[in-house]
């Protein structure tokens, strides 16, 4: 495995200058709940005390909000009117009962599958080192490969995910992309190619991985994981009353740090450089490298249940080219055209892809 950066042929649009050059993003953006302004971020830093009376709360706020585990949230779901599941639905229909027409759409197109891993091909777990995916998951993931193109695109280290699927047919995109392997079979090099738009990071990634471990020790339940090119702070362990005392903590850390920005996962945090990169970027540059950036020739499916996905929700949806699907067993807003309920969901709707495709090649004239 080289660790040199190469960018593959195929690519004229998207560079590792081009990305370099990127206008940068805000250090870390916070759900607006009042409090500091972003301008007032810029110009100076600011306290966990001084966080602690506008944007803390706003991100206290989000993170309650976001978290489908969680006690109140989940309760305040099923309370939901049933208009509100209903109008959902009808917004982002089961990709299994809407199969048929998500397929009459591909009209002899070329189907190219990405797939986000937790909460899609594995269960979300506490323990995210655990986050194991069945073997009947791995096997459905593994016959949807031989009939497609497919990518994992995860916001795990790029080795820890193969580490989980084990699949040397398929694409990785780790690191919310930032971190992407090409098999050697789809390039016309003699070994694989890697795409690593953040690479100058690396260095500061681990610095704030070692600060965060140790200023995060003391919270019970806090989780730091290093995933290469982003640090990833799992708060599902956590009480709720030292979520507060968690945020000080990741801030304090990142005020040092103006070149790296913060979002939220589904109960983690993510600490990423500013480079404008995510998801939908790696989602058009994997298209690019298998030369189906034509919107004529490819029909894409993404799925997963993060907001981190829906990045690529809506290049797809921008585009006008594939479909995204959205992992979730309660209404949500989204970018995705479709929606499942669990990975049981996600393992069906693979298999019955791979039906499809063999019964399509029956049916052509010999």
């Amino acid at each position: 495995m080289t660790n040199n950066v190469m960018v593959p042929e195929a690519m004229p649009s998207i560079t590792v200058a081009a990305v370099a050059n990127s206008p940068s993003l805000l250090p870390y953006p916070p759900p607006r709940s009042g409090g500091a302004s972003a301008a007032a971020i810029r110009k100076k830093s600011l306290s966990p005390v001084e966080l602690n009376g506008g944007l803390t709360k706003g991100w206290l706020d989000s993170m309650k909000a976001s978290s489908p585990t969680h006690a109140k949230a989940t309760a305040a779901l099923a309370a939901a009117p049933a208009y509100e599941h209903s109008a959902s639905i009808m917004r982002h229909p089961s990709a299994l009962i809407e199969f048929e027409q998500i397929m009459s759409a591909t009209d002899g197109k070329q189907i190219v599958i990405f797939l986000d891993y937790d909460g899609t091909l594995s269960p979300i777990v506490d323990d995210p080192d655990s986050a194991f995916m069945s073997d009947a998951m791995r096997a459905a993931v593994k016959e949807v490969a031989r009939c497609f193109p497919t990518a994992i695109v995860s916001g795990r280290c790029r080795s820890k995910v193969y580490d989980f699927v084990r699949l040397t047919e398929l694409y990785y995109a780790g690191s919310h992309g930032m971190d992407i392997k090409v098999p050697k079979r789809y390039t016309k090099k003699k070994r694989a190619v890697l795409f690593q738009p953040a690479s100058e990071f690396l260095p500061m990634i681990n610095e704030v991985h070692r600060a965060l471990l140790e200023k995060t020790k003391s919270i019970p339940g806090a989780k730091v994981e290093n995933n290469k090119f982003c640090v990833s702070v799992h708060f599902r362990c956590v009480d709720e009353k030292r979520w507060n005392g968690l945020l000080e903590q990741v801030w304090s850390v990142l005020n040092e740090y103006p070149k790296l920005r913060i979002t939220q996962g589904r109960m983690v945090l993510e600490i990423r450089p500013t480079i404008k990169w995510d998801k939908g970027k790696a989602l058009e540059f994997l298209l690019e490298s298998l030369g189906f950036a034509d919107c004529k020739s490819a029909v894409p499916l993404y799925i997963g249940d993060d907001r981190t996905d829906e990045d690529a929700f809506k290049v797809l949806r921008d585009r006008g080219q594939g479909f995204g699907i959205l992992v979730s067993k309660y209404p949500k807003e989204t970018n995705a055209s479709y929606s499942l309920g669990e990975p049981s969901e996600v393992m069906e709707f693979l298999l019955r892809l791979v039906e499809w495709k063999h019964l399509s090649l029956k049916a052509r004239p010999k």
